[in-house]
């Protein structure tokens, strides 16, 4: 990253938002007057269906610290993120949803926490406005991701915080091809704490993200940040062919000992539908995860920017 020129940069991704564009920006404009510190914000437009770009260059035009990009299609939330990481000059980088769920005025407590000599300030629902299905799914990724990369990840902590600026570069040294910025800043390390914030309820339009892209985002983290899954088949598959073992022995005294009895069909075509099920599934977590080195060697660029205001 160039040598920062502005005091923070605020990165905000973008999709179908126009509705809380003009008031997301106020906000923020109002609690920088009270850290009084220069500024900068980069809008990028993760290729919305509505007139989020229109209403962007609108902003952009009355707002010189206003940095607007356009992503050539919809690539993704993180890969929006880090299209804004890389324009950021800021010495602190706040990244913030675009839904006004997260609060501009709550920037003003997590900065204050920089004061202290943190490098990471992560925004902490306390209060969490969302559906219950959002925060079931995101509770059980929670205790999933945890489990299978032996790390501790809080449901409550989102994107929203204050980043300085070395933990902007780590985090864009990363050349994973699936991104998934706040699972990078968990593992970046540095001074970290988490702030509770209030969490507002979506005034304008809705979440894009289903219940099938959320099972999607999840399982895409876990293959790509963990190689548990296969350690688990692993032993698994040694747990088997153990007590296949025991089962091999038991029969050759019962054949020893002229106590051979014939197994029936049903005990014999359970095993091998239940072995077989057990090859074929660790045959796909295999292929998946060749599947993933594969798209890693492509090198494909993770966004491509189509236009952009800066």
């Amino acid at each position: 990253m160039c040598s920062p020129s502005f005091h923070i940069s605020f990165v905000i991704p973008v999709y179908n938002s126009e509705e809380s564009l003009f008031e997301l920006i106020e906000e923020i404009n109002k609690v920088m007057l009270k850290i009084n510190e220069s500024y900068e914000i980069i809008l990028v437009d993760d290729r919305s269906d509505d007139n989020s770009w229109e209403a962007m260059k609108k902003l952009a035009a009355s707002k010189n610290h206003l940095k607007i990009i356009r992503l050539s299609k919809n690539f993704g939330q993180y890969q929006a993120i880090t299209a804004g990481l890389n324009s950021a000059k800021g010495k602190w980088v706040v990244v913030m949803d675009c839904d006004l769920q997260d609060q501009p005025k709550e920037v003003l407590k997590l900065y204050n926490k920089t004061l202290e000599g943190y490098e990471i300030v992560i925004a902490k629902r306390k209060d969490r406005k969302d559906t219950f299905l959002k925060k079931l799914s995101s509770y059980i990724f929670s205790k999933v991701y945890g489990f299978l990369t032996d790390t501790s990840h809080i449901h409550e902590d989102t994107n929203f915080g204050i980043y300085h600026k070395k933990v902007i570069k780590a985090v864009l040294s990363m050349s994973d091809y699936i991104k998934s910025f706040p699972l990078f800043v968990n593992f970046v390390g540095f001074k970290k704490i988490s702030v509770e914030v209030e969490h507002a309820r979506r005034v304008h339009g809705k979440t894009s993200y289903t219940f099938l892209k959320l099972i999607r985002l999840a399982f895409n983290s876990i293959i790509s940040f963990s190689n548990k899954p296969l350690k688990i088949f692993v032993k698994f598959g040694i747990i088997i062919s153990f007590f296949a073992f025991l089962f091999g022995i038991y029969h050759l005294y019962l054949a020893l000992n002229g106590q051979r009895e014939v197994l029936g069909y049903s005990s014999i075509i359970i095993s091998i539908w239940f072995l077989s099920g057990v090859i074929i599934t660790i045959v796909g977590i295999c292929g998946i995860y060749i599947g993933k080195i594969f798209n890693q060697t492509k090198n494909r660029p993770v966004y491509i920017i189509d236009e952009a205001i800066l």
